[in-house]
């Protein structure tokens, strides 16, 4: 699979949280100059000289929408409101008058399940004159990787321009002209190798460099927004399948990520006096909490591709997507339990689940299942990974786990990689450090070392991505 390769941005600063306690200071000012997640840095404190200079203006969050219909409102079933019932609610404030295009995806529709499409192509006094396309297409007919085209869209008769052709790409001017605002409704998987919240970071950088403004819908982060887990993203490492420097779980709202974005140097890859006068305006949701899960918003979860239809495959794609895309190990047990299923090429499902059960991982359990073989018809064993305690669950840790027992039971599984494997697992992983450890160890790495010392930077990243928040 193709993907884009950037350079790292510089490096920057990254200064101690003082709500953390003195000792956990003491040992994280060790490695904080070691962590460089650019949505964490903080601009110095200005000099005298600059102290009175204009400060640019922070991305804006839309104005209180006037409250919904009482069903609306009041309605147990539909607790939260997404950005586009709250933009609808407002009579399409922000947009009315105007002309513009849409990024958008089939999992991109309001908490009735009417496609954002059709909300705007109907709303009054708002004209809708083309589609932008991220990875998998706005109908979601096209595998990940693929080269996508710009084509005409055989329902709406709206122009698709393609921003993903086997990796990302920015709106041109061609593709912009005639378009007021961009309005963006994605929905994210709140782990940060998954690449539309890279197709929004890119639409900002065209749509800023070519003076039309931004609208992101928000979403709920399915996870939850206080879940933060994960290797943190190594400069050299930032890539399309990893825009934004933060940890693999990064517990943020698209729309809060779209706020980084706008307000932190070195995300987008434009001069800072385009990023600073670009327009962003973010259209929050009504109802969500930090806390919420998916499950706990009312919300129907419509596929984000083919190998995620359910909340339960989300959950899972943190859990076993790094950890299955090297060696034997395979997520799925046939073509059921996508990134919950577990088992490995050769191994006997009852010896796997022994290993797995003596690693004592928290908050997860293993229960066997069965599918049928797609090809054979036969009954394909293997392990559902359970969640048992959310609070004590650390989203990637078994991936790791299986990155280390796949090496004990193949000391080949990097050798015997392509190069083109290997980089993109470098790049969704994020971490050059355990890499080169796993690389050079195998079954030896001592990954509770890194998930220890990946707790403690997650929290201060979560004292620094506070600035971003919109809901608590």
């Amino acid at each position: 699979m193709k993907r884009l390769d950037r350079s790292g941005p510089p490096d920057d600063t990254f200064p101690m949280p003082r709500l953390l306690p003195r000792p956990l200071r003491r040992a994280a000012s060790c490695f904080a100059p070691l962590l460089g997640m650019i949505g964490c840095s903080a601009t110095p404190p200005p000099s005298p000289a600059s102290a009175a200079a204009p400060r640019p203006a922070p991305a804006q969050v839309a104005a209180p929408a006037p409250r919904p219909a009482p069903r609306e409102a009041f309605d147990p079933a539909h607790p939260v409101l997404l950005g586009i019932d709250v933009l609808e609610s407002s009579g399409f404030a922000v947009i009315r008058g105007k002309s513009v295009g849409l990024l958008t995806h089939p999992a991109g529709v309001n908490m009735r399940g009417v496609s954002t499409i059709e909300v705007l192509r109907h709303a009054p006094d708002v004209r809708l004159v083309a589609l932008f396309s991220p990875e998998h297409g706005v109908r979601g007919e096209f595998l990940g990787g693929a080269n996508l085209l710009d084509h005409v869209d055989a329902r709406t008769g709206l122009m698709v321009h393609s921003l993903y052709h086997g990796t990302g790409s920015k709106p041109t001017r061609a593709q912009l002209k005639g378009i007021d605002a961009m309005v963006i409704d994605l929905q994210d998987v709140g782990a940060r190798s998954y690449t539309f919240v890279s197709a929004m970071k890119m639409c900002m950088e065209g749509c800023f460099e070519n003076g039309v403004e931004v609208i992101v819908l928000d979403r709920p982060n399915p996870l939850g927004g206080l879940k933060v887990d994960g290797p943190p993203l190594d400069p050299q490492l930032v890539s399309y399948v990893g825009e934004f420097r933060v940890p693999y779980v990064h517990g943020l709202t698209i729309g809060e990520l779209a706020r980084m974005a706008k307000e932190a140097p070195d995300i987008l890859k434009i001069p800072d006096a385009v990023r600073e006068s670009g327009r962003l305006t973010v259209v929050p949701m009504r109802g969500w909490r930090r806390t919420m899960r998916w499950s706990d918003t009312g919300l129907t979860w419509v596929p984000t591709s083919q190998l995620l239809p359910d909340f339960s495959a989300v959950e899972g794609y943190a859990m076993t997507g790094l950890g299955t895309q090297l060696g034997g190990f395979k997520s799925g047990i046939g073509t059921a339990y996508p990134f919950r299923g577990i088992s490995y090429h050769g191994v006997r499902f009852e010896a796997l689940e022994r290993e797995l059960r003596a690693m004592k991982i928290p908050g997860i359990d293993f229960r066997r299942v069965s599918a049928p073989d797609p090809k054979t018809g036969k009954p394909e064993l293997g392990l559902y990974v359970e969640i048992t305690d959310w609070d004590l669950w650390r989203p990637t840790e078994l991936g790791l786990h299986l990155i280390r027992l796949a090496c004990k039971y193949d000391p080949r599984t990097f050798a015997s990689a392509t190069k083109s494997e290997l980089g993109v697992f470098q790049k969704c992983l994020g971490s050059a450090a355990f890499y080169n450890d796993v690389v050079a160890h195998g079954a030896r790495v001592d990954v509770e070392a890194y998930v220890r010392d990946w707790q403690a930077r997650a929290l201060l990243y979560q004292q620094q991505s506070r600035r971003y928040w919109l809901y608590r």
